[in-house]
């Protein structure tokens, strides 16, 4: 049987897998994702210099009124629109798409396609 702790650890052996080959710059920061089964987070990283540029999430002060559960799809498209609409306001257009070891499926695709309809490239 696998359990939670199991998957979870293949997770964070695909994130570094998958960070071996994604960094992000000041003019092409990395889309990074996390999930958790209650809510989903994402930011915009300058990996050269350790600086999150934007960040939204489903706690954020600006989505929470209208979000009802912060672990579906609606809430992953949601939190794709805010960080694409932060990244743009921060003049940044093209981005690096960090999925963190999940598959690209469900919430982490309906956030990607969000951002992408925002007017995020990647």
């Amino acid at each position: 049987m696998i359990t939670k702790g199991d998957k979870n650890k293949a997770r964070k052996r695909r994130h570094v897998r998958v960070r071996r080959k994604v960094a992000g710059t000041a003019l092409r920061p990395r889309l990074n994702v996390f999930r958790s089964t209650k809510h989903i987070y994402a930011q915009l990283i300058d990996d050269a210099t350790g600086t999150t540029l934007a960040a939204a999430s489903t706690v954020d002060p600006e989505l929470k009124g209208s979000i009802a559960h912060g672990g579906n799809i609606d809430a992953a498209q949601k939190v794709g629109a805010l960080v694409a609409k932060r990244a743009l306001e921060k003049g940044v257009k093209e981005v690096v798409f960090d999925r963190g070891g999940y598959l690209y499926h469900g919430r982490i695709q309906a956030l990607a396609d969000a951002a992408r309809e925002a007017g995020l490239e990647f």
